[in-house]
């Protein structure tokens, strides 16, 4: 009779998956979008938590950035999800008004890269209950881009724009990893309730996630959160205030946190305007604004992936922004030189 081996048999409900060379640099929860489409942002989360995914052994968060060759655990339950996620994978081609929805946002494309101009209210990526998202049509638009584009960063759904995109999977690595060594300049105008003092600081609080009764948002981390605190920095600067009620601000934001501008001008008592997450819309400077998130990535300055040239892109401010500047008698034109 023949001996069992004392090996250790392999483990049938999970699979290693080693990141590719080329796929270096890319996000974690990226790197399951392209291999695993059918697995939504929500369901990914869930099963980082429990620690079903993990990256070298080790737990990790969906915002991670992969290193070629590291080992991805992945639960066979990925590959058949029992429950019912979001897809983020689009249908094959979209509506010529999606279509055209995106070409009136592109501000800049070659043949590595496309910038757009993010209008208000419409989702980034997809989600619960999000259907239509920006991921999702640019996903149904491989025939007029030659690959399926890739989102770089994210926006929130009431900020608008400067959103950069990808058109290769090469690119995709290398912007990522432009963002990781924060060697993008960002740019961001706000308006804010009351004025800042000093008038241009720096704002260094570490953010914690947490949920609330109007969803997720961040706080400043707490004595003894060390291990799950995210690093946080902002500079800013007020370009023009509007008497003691509201401020232009200028928002540089050295890392790249959730909320982190929104969360970061609240915590030194001065949120942004319309902010429904953090305090910004309980007292807006006037009467008639749109209480409405008044935060816009205004410019942002790349190196690009190929050529290592210098991408410098800006972003024109949105409606409901300019009826602001217009109401309180500010001039955006004015003082564009502020952002250089």
């Amino acid at each position: 009779m023949t001996a069992l081996a004392d090996s250790p048999m392999p483990n049938p409900k999970v699979e290693t998956i080693e990141v590719k060379k080329d796929e270096g640099g890319l996000r974690l929860d990226r790197w399951f979008r392209m291999h695993f489409p059918e697995v939504g942002q929500g369901y990914l989360q869930k099963l980082l938590r429990s620690g079903q995914v993990r990256v070298d052994s080790k737990r990790a968060q969906a915002n991670d950035r992969l290193e070629a060759g590291s080992q991805i655990r992945v639960p066979a339950i990925v590959r058949t999800p029992k429950t019912a996620v979001p897809s983020l994978k689009a249908p094959p081609g979209v509506s010529k008004g999606d279509r055209d929805f995106i070409e009136r946002m592109i501000l800049y494309e070659d043949d590595h890269v496309l910038v757009l101009n993010k209008p208000f209210g419409i989702a980034v990526q997809g989600g619960t209950g999000t259907k239509r998202h920006i991921d999702g049509i640019l996903a149904g638009m491989e025939d007029r881009f030659g690959d399926r584009p890739r989102l770089v960063h994210r926006l929130d759904r009431d900020t608008t724009g400067v959103l950069l995109v990808a058109k290769t999977r090469d690119a995709a690595a290398k912007l990522g990893r432009t963002f990781q060594t924060r060697s993008a300049a960002k740019t961001y105008w706000a308006l804010v309730c009351g004025v800042p003092h000093p008038l241009q600081g720096k704002i260094e609080a570490a953010l914690v996630k947490a949920s609330g009764p109007d969803g997720d948002r961040v706080r400043k981390s707490r004595p003894g959160e060390q291990d799950i605190a995210m690093h946080a920095t902002t500079h800013y600067s007020v370009i023009d205030r509007v008497a003691h009620k509201a401020a232009w601000v200028s928002l540089k934001p050295v890392t790249g946190r959730q909320h982190q501008l929104r969360a970061h001008m609240a915590l030194i008592g001065h949120p942004i305007a319309g902010d429904n997450k953090y305090e910004g819309d309980k007292s807006m400077p006037a009467e008639n604004m749109a209480v409405a998130l008044h935060l816009h990535a205004r410019r942002l300055i790349i190196p690009h992936p190929s050529t290592g040239q210098k991408v410098d892109v800006t972003a024109s401010m949105p409606d409901h922004m300019l009826k602001t500047w217009d109401l309180l008698g500010l001039d955006p034109a004015r003082f564009e030189a502020a952002e250089e």
